[in-house]
This record gives structure tokens, C-alpha cells and sequence, in this order.
């Protein structure tokens, strides 16, 4: 459930072609990587006591990067435009060449850089240096399975706040404070794949994180550890500061959060207009650049604007309390966690706003640039698994500090950028075409006593889908989590290779036969996990790439570095389909936007029992369509399982 591979390559790669039409958005979101808590460790260990014995992310050799990188054009390019590729990646990474002159820069920022050569470089061109909004563009949203003590055929009265949403918002909320008090004691258990330890820091850029909109690039702030006594609730574009501990951070009953909401909804419910707040929220949905000018515009107003944008950054995370409750049918409820319709009662900006509706249905939206999604995935599963035990093991008698309703002054000028905002969000909103699968034929535990990997395996489904829907293959991005490195966030896997190609055309022949068939899915399968391993391992082609990239230092460099100005390049990165694995997706699912215009983002979770999916996509392009795409999908699902037996 990110941000930014195909993005950062266009950050950089603007600086080398001209080609417009190539600078679009992208995102990273990880796979989720198995992690264990089981620690080979005494138990006593600390949340970062491993980050000393957590290698250093490599820098991969030239030569290795230029193999891994051919082999990656074969099923893409005809043989004309292959021949032409190579000659200019075997002139770039040639003896005394511009590749060795930039690896031999790559190095010298590892030693200066405090984690990792490629931990500056990801922020800034990933996400940090992009304008294009962020809702939809970079974050991502989850929903959470619903109580089954909820009536959901019966839903309130639209414009009310229920109990039943006020008791579920105040749950959560306890469960949040007690995993934030483990991140902050150090308590959190330490992960670990097998018995490597796992880096550890993304879980200190959680709490009380958030993104600045700035020319001529955004900031992200993160704060450890997150000692903020207090949440930002919102209710009909209203913001409140809204303390949920004591003011040395001492804990209190979840009654007691209940009742602090329940004062916000009668603030808002007994308002009058003319002390209703502008929806300054909307503007965190606008371009980057809107926004910036905007936020300097009222910063300059008044002192008073100064606070209450530090009331809203500073804040643990935000509450949304919405006065409606979207439709049972799950194509329909996302949408209000990815966008809210129309942008309204959200601040994007925010690293975790959890979403409340009056019929208790709940989800997430996040903001992806301080952490990828296995963190949040961490999290989000222990506040649902702890829905019904989220009471603090000690709870003080202190008196909760007052709420206080977060107001700036806004002119003439700042009431129309919102009022425009307001039109830019609703186009964009409607412009997305975004529906799900909860697909209960098979999960994983079929899938392994048909010893496939569950995750290649439905890499595999993707690949057979897109042929069928177009005839032809494409660039295919999946994260892999480079975690095992200090400061590790995600590195590609291009999933379209010589041997998904092969598969995908041996089962749609008439001439392969069902063992010929399932061969050349098990190579196609071997063959992605390899890649998943190698990327894994900090071996991956495009993250080394972008740090060589960046390396550039004059326009002449920038002429020279054939492997980037090779259109293949480019072609190569355009990633029509971006996938994430958000596995098992027993507790919630998620999704986020596609990646260029004319493609789909799909996020998946295989469960043992089933596999959810969803797939976004542009009503705007033509060669698109979310809902046929998932007919094909579907389609695919069988028809491998029928040749699986």
C-alpha cells in the first residue's frame, strides 16, 4: 500500500529528455515482507537494538546492474531498438566510461550519507520534488474488515454522528497510543527475516509525521519519540486539537477518549456559521505548488495561522468523523477512504488519518512518504486483531485538557484557491475508475500444496490477464522491501521477463499441453523469485540507476549518459501495470492510483482462503477500463487453476 519508482526516474529524467509526455506519476508500495517477531535474541531486546548489526545497503557493480538491466529490455524491445539498447548500456559502463566516473560519486555520498547513499535521493525524487497532488498520486488507502457488531443495514441518519462510529474511533485511538507508547519505549519486538535483523527506523516516522508543502520541493517532518498528548479530529471541515492522554502522557480510558469526540460533535453540531472555519483541508488535495503558495499565503497573514498549522502537524495522527455512511457494496465503500468524494473532511498531508463513518465502517488514508507500507500494514493488523482489548493496562485519573477548535484567518484570495481547489479535487476524483476483488475460490493454501509461491504466482495472473485484455506484455513494477539494509525502503521488481512471456504464450497456445503449461509456469515463477531475491539483496536494476542518475553534475554528463537517453529507458519504466502484495488482507485491504495514464494500480492480499484485489485506472484514458480489466483477471484466476489441477 506507496510512492515513487517510475516518478523518481522521471524527476531526473527530465533533466535529459525533453519528452513531456514521459513525466507522469508514480508510486512505490511495497510488497509485504514476511517479517518475524520470534527474536533469536533474549526477549528482552530493545525495538532498535539490531540497527548496529543492520548492514549498509549496497551499491551494485556496474557490470551486474547492466546484465540485470538487458535481461530486463529482452521481452519489451523488437530487436532493432534491443541492439541499439545495449550498444549504449555497454557504452555507459565501459572502462574510463561516464558510468564508473558516476559510481565512483555514488560511493563517496555512501560514506557521508548517515543510512544509506540512496536515503536523500529516494525522498527527494520519489516524492519530495513532485507536484503533482498527493491524494490519489502518492497516498494510499485501507479499509478495515467491519465489526460484525455493527448493523450496517442500518445506517444513521445522514449528518449524525453515531455511538456505534464514536465507540470504534475511541477503540482505535487507545489501540494507536499503545502501539506509539511501544515505539516509544523502544518495546516494539524486533523483526527479523529468519534470524537477519530487519531495520527498525521506519516505525519512528509513523506517529506525528508530516509533509510540508514548500517551493521548490515539499519537506517531510518525523519526530522520535512521538510525545504529542493529542490528536486532530475533523468533522465537517472542522479541526480540532483534541487531547486523548494527560500532559505527561498519561493514559486514559477508552470512555474517556469516547467522551473527548463526543465533545467535538457537539462543538460542531452547536456552531454558528459565522464560526464555521473555511474547509482549509481541501487545499492539501491540490497541486504541491497551490498548495505551497497558499500555506505561505496564510502564514503570512496572521500569527494565529503560524499554530494552528503546528497544532495540525504536531498532532499523533487525525480522526475523521464522518456525518454519512457509504454503500455496503465494497466498490462503492473505498472510494470514501481513498478520497471522500470530494476532498472534504481530510488533511493529505498527515501520515496516518483514520476514517470514521456514522455506520462504524472504518479505514485509513496515508500519506507515503516517511514509511512504506509494510509499517502502517504492521500496525493497522494490530489495531484490528485488538479491537475489542485496546484498553490501556494502566489508566491515571487526570482530567483530560480541554479540546480546542483549530481556526485561521483566511482572505479573499485563500477562499478561492479552496473554492478552485475544490473543483480540481472533484475532477480528479471522478476521473478515477477504481473497483475491488474478494475472490474466494483458492488462497495460499492451495496454492502451496500446488508448491507455487502465492506471490509469483498471481504476478503470473496479472501477466496471462494483460495479454488476453491486449494482446502484447508490458513493463510491470512490484516492490520488494530492501529492509534488511539500514534505512532501507523498496527496490523494483520487473516482473515482465523472457520467461513470464514464454509462460503466458505457452498457455494461451493450442499446441502446449497441460504439462508443458504448468513447466513453464514453474520457470516463469523461479524466474520472478529470483529477481524478488536479488532486489531484496539491494541488487535490483532501478534504484542503482537513479542513484548513478544523480551522480550527473553538467549538462554535458547529461548528454553523454547513453543508457538514459536511449528511449529504452524510459519505455522500460513505463509501468501501465504497478502492483503491490498486501498480504493476507484478513484484517483490511487497500489500494492506491495508477501510475501513468494509461495504466492500472493494483494492490492485492492473499489470504489462505481467498485473494482480494483492487485496480485503479483513468476514465480519461480510453484503452482502460478497472471493471473489464477485472473480469479478465477473474478469468485468469480459473483458467490457471484449471491447468494446476
Amino acid at each position: 500500500m506507496n510512492v515513487a519508482s517510475f516518478r523518481a526516474g522521471q524527476n531526473v529524467a527530465k533533466i535529459i529528455t525533453s519528452a513531456s509526455r514521459f513525466q507522469f506519476v508514480s508510486r512505490t508500495h511495497p510488497r509485504v515482507f514476511r517479517y518475524s517477531t520470534a527474536a533469536p535474541q533474549p526477549a528482552a531486546e530493545s525495538s532498535f537494538q539490531n540497527q548496529s548489526k543492520v548492514p549498509r545497503l549496497p551499491i551494485p557493480s556496474l557490470a551486474e546492474t547492466a546484465a540485470r538491466y538487458k535481461k530486463s529490455l529482452l521481452p519489451i524491445l523488437n530487436e532493432a531498438d534491443l541492439s541499439r539498447a545495449e550498444k549504449a548500456v555497454d557504452e555507459f559502463v565501459k572502462p574510463g566510461g561516464l558510468g564508473e566516473t558516476l559510481q565512483s560519486r555514488l560511493h563517496e555520498m555512501d560514506k557521508i550519507e548517515k543510512n544509506s547513499w540512496l536515503e536523500t535521493i529516494w525522498l527527494n525524487k520519489g516524492y519530495l520534488e513532485w507536484r503533482e497532488p498527493s491524494m490519489i498520486n502518492v497516498n494510499w488507502w485501507a479499509q478495515f474488515k467491519d465489526s460484525p457488531t455493527f448493523n450496517l443495514d442500518q445506517a444513521p441518519p445522514r449528518g449524525t454522528i453515531s455511538d456505534a462510529q464514536l465507540q470504534r474511533a475511541a477503540n482505535y485511538t487507545s489501540s494507536l497510543l499503545n502501539f506509539n507508547d511501544l515505539v516509544n519505549s523502544q518495546t516494539l519486538p524486533a523483526e527479523y527475516q529468519r534470524t537477519a535483523p530487519l531495520c527498525m527506523n521506519q516505525y519512528k516516522n509513523q506517529f506525528g509525521a508530516y509533509r510540508v508543502a514548500e517551493l521548490p520541493r515539499d519537506r517531510i517532518v518525523t519526530s522520535w519519540p512521538a510525545l504529542a498528548n493529542y490528536v486532530v479530529v475533523m468533522m465537517r471541515d472542522q479541526i480540532f486539537k483534541v487531547p486523548v492522554s494527560g500532559p505527561d502522557g498519561e493514559r486514559v480510558s477508552i470512555q474517556a477518549i469516547q467522551e473527548q469526540l463526543r465533545r467535538v460533535v457537539e462543538a460542531v453540531d452547536g456552531m454558528p456559521a459565522q464560526e464555521k472555519q473555511s474547509a482549509v483541508g481541501v487545499l492539501t488535495s491540490d497541486n504541491r505548488d497551490t498548495w505551497a503558495k497558499a500555506r505561505q499565503t496564510m502564514l503570512s497573514l496572521s500569527p494565529l495561522n503560524h499554530a494552528s498549522f503546528n497544532s495540525i502537524n504536531n498532532a499523533l495522527f487525525v480522526i475523521c468523523l464522518d456525518d454519512y455512511s457509504s454503500d455496503r457494496d465494497i466498490d462503492v465503500s473505498h472510494l470514501n477512504i481513498f478520497h471522500a468524494g470530494d476532498a472534504h473532511n481530510r488533511w493529505f498531508d498527515k501520515s496516518m488519518q483514520f476514517i470514521f463513518e456514522n455506520n462504524g465502517r472504518a479505514g485509513i488514508n496515508g500519506e507515503h512518504t516517511p514509511a512504506d507500507a509494510v509499517i502502517p500494514g504492521r500496525i493497522l493488523d494490530e489495531l484490528v486483531k485488538n479491537e475489542k482489548t485496546a484498553e490501556p493496562k494502566s489508566v491515571a485519573n487526570v482530567q483530560l485538557q480541554p479540546i480546542e477548535h483549530v481556526k485561521f484567518v483566511v482572505n479573499d484570495e485563500i477562499k478561492e484557491t479552496i473554492k478552485q481547489s475544490e473543483v480540481n479535487a472533484k475532477k480528479m476524483i471522478d476521473n478515477v475508475d477504481s473497483c475491488l476483488i474478494h475472490f474466494n475460490e483458492y488462497g495460499s493454501n492451495w496454492l502451496k500444496s500446488a508448491k507455487c509461491s502465492p506471490d509469483a504466482y498471481v504476478q503470473m495472473v496479472l501477466q496471462l490477464a494483460y495479454y488476453r485484455h491486449y494482446g502484447t506484455w508490458t513493463p510491470t513494477y512490484e516492490s520488494a522491501s530492501t529492509r534488511l539494509f539500514l534505512g532501507g525502503r523498496t527496490e523494483t521488481v520487473r516482473s515482465c521477463s523472457v520467461d513470464s512471456v514464454a509462460f503466458v504464450k505457452g498457455f494461451e497456445s493450442k499446441d502446449a499441453d497441460t504439462n508443458e503449461k504448468r513447466r513453464l509456469l514453474q520457470t516463469a515463477i523461479q524466474s520472478h523469485l529470483e529477481y524478488m531475491m536479488a532486489a531484496s539483496a539491494g541488487k535490483g536494476v532501478d534504484r542503482h540507476l537513479l542513484g548513478l542518475r544523480s551522480m550527473m553534475e553538467t549538462p554535458d554528463e547529461q548528454k553523454q549518459a547513453s543508457i538514459f537517453q536511449d528511449p529504452s529507458y524510459i519505455q522500460s519504466m513505463y509501468f501501465r501495470l504497478s502492483s503491490s502484495n498486501m498480504s493476507p488482507g484478513d484484517c483490511f485491504w487497500g489500494g492506491f492510483g495508477p501510475v501513468v495514464p494509461e495504466g492500472y494500480g493494483i494492490n492485492y492480499a492473499i489470504g489462505k482462503e481467498n485473494i482480494k484485489f483492487s485496480i485503479s485506472s483513468l476514465k480519461s484514458c480510453e484503452e482502460t477500463d478497472s471493471r473489464k480489466f477485472r473480469e479478465t483477471i477473474l478469468g485468469a484466476l480459473r483458467d490457471m487453476k484449471k491447468t494446476l489441477g
